[in-house]
């Protein structure tokens, strides 16, 4: 299916899909799940907000990020594989970890989105990657830090969000592969990746 591209640089359009994005994550995501992703694109939408970056496009990456996530895992799989990228072993092992590029591949064929802001942010969101611009650092920081997550106090997430964008992501990054190693879980390769030049 071949759709109109969206411009997210025009506010009204901007909503528009804001508000058809929401609608449909409310409906395809359990209530637990949606209300993780308002906190989300609420918490990316304050952080944009203090580096002077477009909001509504933080909101935007937050409250799509988990669109694809309740999908059977070869859904995911057969969405992500349209981005052109292969699997990874860790990805091979757990297909589940495919939901942010399926989410991205997603937006672009069901929403007209082709902003890659947007769509990198989505796509990287689960690991991190190297290379990644400020919105996809956002949202990165954003999903570990909402309100709910059980570390993140009001005095957590404001000693995080006081730092420039790198030194942030790179605390959270740091954070979530130490959190990996405890519970004996494997860190992504493009985890350490971004973590290398971070630092």
């Amino acid at each position: 299916m071949c759709i109109k591209k969206v411009e997210l640089n025009n506010p009204s359009e901007l909503e528009k899909t804001i508000l058809a994005v929401d609608s449909f994550a409310r409906k395809s995501l359990g209530e637990k799940r949606y209300a993780h992703s308002v906190r989300t694109a609420e918490t990316c939408s304050l952080i944009c907000r203090r580096h002077n970056l477009n909001e509504r496009i933080g909101y935007l990456c937050g409250i799509a990020h988990d669109i694809c996530k309740e999908l059977p895992p070869q859904k995911q799989k057969e969405l992500a594989l349209k981005d052109g990228k292969k699997l990874s072993e860790l990805e091979e092992k757990k297909l589940s970890l495919l939901h942010g590029r399926a989410a991205s591949v997603f937006l672009k064929e069901n929403f007209g989105i082709k902003d890659k802001r947007v769509l990198e942010a989505v796509s990287y969101h689960t690991f991190g990657n190297a290379g990644m611009g400020d919105f996809a650092k956002i949202l990165f920081t954003a999903d570990k830090i909402e309100p709910a997550r059980p570390q993140s106090t009001e005095e957590y997430r404001e000693n995080l969000i006081s730092k420039d964008i790198n030194t942030m992501t790179r605390m959270v990054l740091e954070e979530n592969i130490e959190y990996l190693k405890k519970h004996g879980k494997e860190a992504a390769y493009e985890s350490y990746k971004l973590l290398e030049e971070l630092k």
